[in-house]
């Protein structure tokens, strides 16, 4: 909470109030304890109906009050955890993160399955989350999200999240296979599904401005899993509703979208909890390397292009232009292979485009196959033990390139 320090969040901390819905709960047997404003019409009709709760109504009811409680006390814990007993933060940052982590979800639905038909999945939605998500996102058409939709929908809105002008991304297996930018909707979604219109199909596709009917009569011609935007328009709407199947989403004003929390990824009997990549380079951080400078154009299309591979799967390869990306390579041991399959899953010519890599080149084989290519600029973080080696290779072949200091890995 800006402007309020630990003395006075201290005060705030309610004791008596807790205590009584705890002892109220543990008293289901006799007792009708509601903690949730949602409950309250119900409960009123069982009285007036019956004259008394049913026991396993007021055994539901105790519940949610211990849940309730635990929930509260949870965020004082992890309000506390983070501090020294002064009210500052650590000095050093590591430990930011609690001896004890503790997590506060609530279910959205059961999910028909996982990943796979043989896995039950369920999707549950962070308590304290705000602004615009899958977990809050209202579904307008279509039938319910599987477990992949939701994870390639995640991908999406973290992607278009990192552009202001319009911008279209469509993601498939968790990877974009089409990213751009445009002054329209449909300018931006067009970019996108030409980088591998074959690769789209079947794809999640997202918006971070609203549907339009001109956009969803161009949507409507390839066969999509879901659209996610921040609003629908009726048109849009109207001319999408003979396919029963799509899922439509509107999620909000993206400009508000935001990572919260730790980024999480569960192991077996364990738990690795770090930052969220939000890392973002621009052109004064970045280190000419080559003797050639990029141009004006080239500068573009770098940044365009770092934005997207962040959101690839590492090994990751990005070929792009200004405005759109051209061709991307994913999830490579290697990373010289991730650059010959985005050369060869690109939809048109490379010559005069950019590349960047997620990391360093470990050998200059990747530069020279951006080379026989015809890219003209690269951008990576270097920090190789060969990269004077890469570097020459560059120069060799005419290729600007910068160095950003930093990668973005993504496993």
């Amino acid at each position: 909470m800006p402007g309020i320090g630990l003395d006075e969040v201290v005060e705030m901390i309610d004791v008596g109030g807790p205590t009584m819905v705890r002892a109220a709960a543990k008293n289901f047997r006799h007792v009708g304890i509601v903690v949730d404003p949602l409950d309250y019409r119900r409960t009123v009709a069982q009285i007036l109906e019956r004259g008394d709760l049913p026991l396993p109504y007021r055994f539901d009811l105790a519940r949610k009050a211990f849940q309730h409680v635990a929930a509260y006390d949870t965020a004082i814990f992890s309000y506390l955890s983070r501090l020294q007993p002064d009210g500052t933060l650590p000095p050093d940052r590591r430990s930011t993160f609690p001896d004890r982590l503790a997590l506060d979800f609530v279910k959205v639905q059961d999910l028909r399955y996982g990943e796979n038909p043989h896995q039950t999945a369920g999707f549950y939605r962070e308590i304290s989350s705000a602004g615009p998500s899958i977990a809050s996102a209202l579904k307008l058409q279509g039938k319910d999200l599987s477990f992949n939709n939701i994870v390639d929908l995640d991908a999406a809105l973290a992607l278009l999240s990192e552009f202001d002008r319009p911008a279209s991304v469509i993601i498939k297996h968790s990877n974009p296979c089409g990213a751009a930018v445009g002054d329209t909707a449909l300018e931006a979604y067009t970019r996108a599904f030409e980088t591998d219109p074959m690769s789209a199909f079947g794809g999640v596709i997202g918006l971070n401005v609203p549907l339009d009917r001109e956009t969803a009569e161009a949507v409507s011609r390839q066969f999509v899993e879901v659209v996610v935007a921040p609003s629908i328009a009726p048109e849009a709407i109207e001319v999408l509703a003979s396919k029963k199947q799509l899922r439509l989403l509107e999620v909000g004003n993206m400009r508000e979208y935001r990572f919260e929390g730790f980024d999480l990824k569960r192991v077996n009997a364990g738990l690795l909890v770090q930052e969220w990549d939000v890392c973002d380079a621009r052109e004064d951080d970045l280190r000419v390397v080559t003797r050639r400078a990029p141009t004006a154009e080239e500068m573009q299309a770098l940044l365009f292009a770092w934005k997207v591979v962040k959101h690839v799967r590492s090994n990751a390869i990005v070929y792009a232009a200004k405005d759109r990306t051209l061709g991307i390579g994913a999830g490579q041991m290697s990373r010289v292979d991730s650059a010959r399959i985005g050369a060869e899953k690109a939809n048109r010519p490379l010559a005069g485009s950019v590349l960047a890599s997620d990391a360093f080149f470990p050998f200059r084989d990747g530069l020279d196959e951006a080379a026989a290519r015809g890219v003209t600029a690269v951008i990576q973080p270097g920090g190789s033990v060969r990269d004077q080696e890469t570097i020459a290779a560059a120069d060799e072949h005419g290729i600007a390139m910068v160095f950003t200091g930093y990668r973005h890995f993504r496993h």
